[in-house]
């Protein structure tokens, strides 16, 4: 392929990336400065919080090497089928559509070998090659860290709403999302907000309450670095169980303290989406009355 070759064919993939993405009213990145604070948790529950509610949602999962989406929405094994040249995503419930790397894994236990170029064009195609239609909202759930994949998403979703940071309240899990709020500001991305998940127990038997891993971390954080607090999880082993098996914490234990605060994230989160969407819209009035004017002087 000759140079101008490779340049029409950039220009049709980043077209049909755009079309895609304009199709999709609200995007959220969900990152996690470390491993084990429930990123995937956050992710999976958000989006079926948002699902419930009546919203189309996509959840796209773009940890290459450790997806694990499927596994919690109970679609582990059902391969990707295709449509018009299009990947179709597989259903997990009603309006909520996924994409995983899971899905194309002979088995679960196949590793995959991939280095930074090859992970950023799976990613793309999970974007741009998916049959998403019109969505309300996508919901990306990125592995931990700063590495190539919450990079490759930011760099092709510039226009994201947001990025969520989820982390658990002690100092070593602080540290590093402190990082992320960094890295996502360096991207010129909104934070959306930090969630403090594992935020204390209740003990089943006698009532009394217990911060295994300290509590109050994730708002004093988000104070410092003036970014909004989402709000606190509390530790329910249900959460563990029902992801195990593959059902949403947030709808099979609706009633419980941490499925509370799971839905009143999911209303902040709708509420950060219209704001981002308000203040878009007044400023392509003002653009357009700027524009008027001018063409009135003249």
């Amino acid at each position: 392929m000759d140079c101008k070759e490779q340049s029409t064919d950039d220009q049709e993939k980043d077209a049909q990336l755009k079309d895609t993405l304009g199709r999709i009213k609200h995007k959220f990145l969900v990152l996690g400065g470390k491993g084990g604070v429930g990123k995937t948790t956050v992710a999976v529950n958000l989006a079926m919080g948002l699902a419930m509610r009546g919203h189309e949602v996509g959840l796209l999962d773009v940890d290459i090497h450790g997806p694990n989406v499927a596994k919690m929405l109970g679609i582990e094994g059902r391969a990707l089928s295709q449509s018009e040249g299009k990947i179709l995503p597989v259903s997990a419930a009603p309006r909520l559509k996924v994409i995983s790397m899971a899905s194309l894994l002979p088995n679960p236990d196949h590793p995959v070998i991939w280095r930074g170029p090859m992970k950023m064009g799976a990613i793309r195609q999970f974007i741009s090659d998916v049959q998403w239609g019109s969505l309300d909202y996508l919901i990306v759930d990125s592995p931990p860290g700063t590495g190539d994949e919450p990079l490759s998403v930011a760099q092709l979703i510039p226009e994201a709403d947001g990025a969520i940071i989820v982390t658990t309240p002690q100092d070593v899990a602080l540290l590093d999302s402190r990082k992320c709020v960094n890295f996502v500001r360096q991207l010129n991305i909104p934070v959306t907000g930090i969630i403090e998940n594992m935020s204390g127990f209740s003990c089943p038997h006698c009532g009394q309450k217990i911060d295994i891993f300290k509590i109050g971390g994730g708002e004093k954080a988000a104070a410092e670095m003036g970014v909004l607090f989402l709000g606190r999880i509390p530790l329910d082993p249900k959460i563990v169980e029902l992801g195990d098996t593959g059902e949403p914490f947030i709808f099979k234990e609706e009633g419980t303290p941490a499925a509370r605060e799971l839905g009143k994230i999911v209303e902040r989160v709708i509420e950060a989406g219209a704001a981002r969407k308000s203040a878009a819209d007044q400023n392509d009035c003002a653009g357009k009355s700027c524009c008027s004017a001018k063409n009135i002087n003249k």
